[in-house]
């Protein structure tokens, strides 16, 4: 489990190496017609296109104030978005990177990382085939190995997202929306926020970890296919994710592929934001009716990511409510 203790003090160790991004109120009407009022949580403009910065820099300095950041530099098991994080974080503090990523993983993620000067190694067709070479690989060189979400300080530091919400809009928040893939993001927005506002964890139908996961009372391996795959891809909740949702009463919500991909065009059509199809399924919760709130209920939409290749974000989609 992380504590809000853990939150804050990831605040405190990131400040200054992470970005304070901008939260954009619209109008309700665009995307919860009952709400009395909504907000765009701009994560998508955090280094290297996603929240993972914020994970990476706390997981590494945190290993590096106990000493286990060595010259063997940092091994990282990633979809793409976290290998991304870990590479940046490793390059602003002087240590090497080497990512694992599926050989599915998005060809603009890959070329990324390697601007970042990471060494890339593709491996398998899922998540999960990266993640047993990068553990073994980091068995083997002693490298501190990275989880894309499944480690304590990594979701401390994605849960700073939670506290900047909260000051943003001064207290005057009822619920967020966050994507759930692994579950790192939500772990930590619900840790930062319990008592406060709630959380709505939305899945793709065709990648439902955290459905799963709270149906067996505990995670549990499902298929993993459909348009978020590339983000949303872990076949399996992380365990400390699946504890603050049961500890903080995290709603799961399903999405379907279309609504994802209605509402990933929407958002581009009404705000000119490109993101990732897995981060359009927080906004498909909501254009789609997935999720309903309540009258007068005050909604922000985390969008999380902006890796994505945007030669099909072409013409106004309207979604239906």
């Amino acid at each position: 489990m992380i504590t809000l203790e853990d939150v804050e003090s990831a605040a405190r160790r990131i400040g200054g190496r992470v970005r304070r991004t901008p939260l954009m109120e619209v109008a309700p009407q665009e995307f919860a017609p009952t709400a009395w009022r909504a907000w765009l949580k701009l994560e998508l403009l955090q280094h290297t296109g996603s929240f993972k910065a914020r994970g990476a820099f706390n997981h590494l300095l945190t290993a590096t104030d106990r000493g286990l950041l060595t010259d063997a530099g940092v091994v990282a098991a990633s979809g793409g978005n976290a290998g991304l994080a870990f590479a940046y974080a490793a390059a602003q503090l002087g240590t090497r990177a080497e990512v694992f990523v599926p050989e599915t993983a998005p060809a603009v993620k890959v070329a990324k990382l390697r601007e970042l000067g990471a060494d890339v190694v593709q491996v398998g067709v899922k998540y999960n085939d990266a993640y047993e070479a990068a553990t073994k690989r980091a068995a083997d060189s002693g490298a501190l190995f990275c989880h894309a979400y499944d480690q304590p300080a990594v979701g401390a530091g994605q849960g700073t997202i939670g506290l900047e919400l909260w000051e943003q809009t001064a207290g005057e928040l009822d619920t967020v929306l966050v994507a759930v893939g692994g579950g790192g993001l939500m772990a930590g927005v619900a840790t930062a926020l319990a008592g406060r506002a709630r959380v709505v964890a939305v899945e793709p139908e065709n990648a439902p970890t955290l459905h799963a996961a709270l149906a067996a009372d505990g995670p549990v391996t499902v298929p993993v296919s459909g348009v978020a795959a590339d983000s949303l891809g872990a076949s399996r909740i992380g365990d400390i994710a699946f504890e603050a949702a049961r500890a903080t009463g995290a709603e799961p919500v399903l999405v379907t592929d279309e609504a994802i991909v209605r509402a990933r065009r929407a958002v581009w059509d009404r705000y000119r934001l490109a993101v990732e199809h897995g981060t359009a399924a927080a906004a498909a919760a909501l254009l789609s009716g997935a999720y309903r709130p309540a009258p007068g209920e005050r909604v922000a939409v985390l969008l999380c990511g902006a890796n994505t290749d945007p030669s099909d974000l072409t013409g106004a989609v309207e979604p239906t409510h």
